[in-house]
């Protein structure tokens, strides 16, 4: 296991978890990513084991209900970690220790200390690829905004948002317990575009936050917010704005811009699940993507099947596991900033000076 497989075979890889991400990485990887073969999945709760076992019957995926029994199968080369965020670091790490190559959701880890962990033993083992997983690095648009950059100038601004349709099913909140908060789970995605399009190199000078409870009040105990807005200062005078929200009457709204010193780039600043308008009596109107996944499904089978590619064609993975940790550390900073209702600052290595964490 973990060995190099020549190019023209394919990858062994198991899914773990099977919530509504996990479910849908298995789609993708069956249906749209050729030189995958999914092999297995896992899940701990019950209703999932037997919805898999119902739904895979026949396909030759073995269902689990043990992380720890499916990764000992002996055909696997790969695991795909879409579980909760309290077990990301642990389970990539056994995986590892098996010999396996790891895509693993973001973030890494809820902990820095347990994250650098998990960087550190992946180094050890340089022949394994083992990535974290930012799926907006991944998508057309964010592709091509990054390739007009030259046209702007130099990028100095990124105001970046992730806001989710209101759930009032009781999801999020069971969610939000295990995830680590707004800024280290919600806003990971915008964090690390502000290092995509400013530079993975920079480092950061000063955090700030504030929050505000509008619609979940069970999050108040968990030290959390459903809308946070956080401000981060890079050394170099870059500057990064996030918007971060759980309860969107709208949709999925989704965007970023990037200010240079000549121009802007903004990448769905409008978000629509399609280009068609209905005009009527109450005015102009569009559609909106519900979820991430009506926005982002095309992201994430390029992510998958570049990550397959660079297991199967010895390549370095497109992103390096290493960004997983600076974003665990500005989002870490943004979550203590918001409880605290005090700036976060840096040293110019990129150590804090309360001394909580350090890059």
């Amino acid at each position: 296991m973990g060995s190099i497989l020549p190019t023209d075979q394919v990858l062994n890889i198991a899914v773990a978890g099977l919530g509504r991400m996990g479910k849908r990485h298995v789609h993708t990887l069956v249906g749209r990513v050729p030189r995958a073969k999914v092999v297995a999945v896992c899940s701990t709760w019950d209703n999932e084991v037997e919805w898999a076992q119902e739904a895979y019957q026949g396909t030759g995926i073995q269902v689990f209900n043990s992380y720890e029994d499916m990764i000992q199968l002996p055909s696997l080369n790969a695991v795909w970690i879409s579980t909760s965020t309290d077990v990301h670091a642990s389970q990539t790490l056994a995986a590892i220790n098996k010999g396996l190559h790891v895509l693993c959701e973001k973030p890494l880890s809820t902990d820095l200390t347990e994250a650098q962990h998990v960087v550190d033993v992946a180094n050890a083992h340089p022949h394994l690829k083992v990535m974290a997983g930012y799926s907006r690095r991944f998508d057309a648009s964010y592709r091509a905004a990054k390739e007009q950059l030259a046209g702007i100038g130099a990028p100095f601004v990124v105001r970046s948002q992730t806001c989710d349709l209101l759930d009032d099913t009781g999801f999020f909140v069971r969610y939000a317990a295990r995830n680590g908060g707004i800024f280290v789970d919600c806003c990971i995605h915008d964090i690390d575009l502000s290092l995509f399009y400013m530079g993975e190199h920079l480092l950061p000078k000063s955090a700030f936050a504030v929050g505000s409870l509008q619609h979940h009040p069970e999050l108040g105990p968990l030290q959390d917010v459903d809308n946070g807005v956080g401000i981060v200062e890079f050394w170099g005078g870059k500057i990064a704005y996030f918007y971060c929200s759980r309860t969107q009457a709208h949709g999925h709204d989704v965007c970023t811009e990037i200010t240079g010193t000549h121009g802007k780039i903004m990448v769905n600043l409008i978000p629509r699940t399609n280009h068609v308008q209905v005009a009527g009596a109450n005015g102009i109107s569009h559609a909106v993507p519900e979820e991430y996944w009506q926005r982002f499904e095309d992201a994430f089978a390029t992510e998958a099947n570049e990550f397959v590619a660079s297991v199967l064609d010895d390549e370095p993975v497109p992103v390096k596991l290493e960004l997983g940790v600076k974003g665990i550390i500005i989002g870490r900073a943004l979550q203590d900033s918001l409880l605290s209702g005090e700036v976060v600052k840096f040293n110019e290595k990129g150590q804090r000076l309360d001394g909580k964490n350090s890059l």
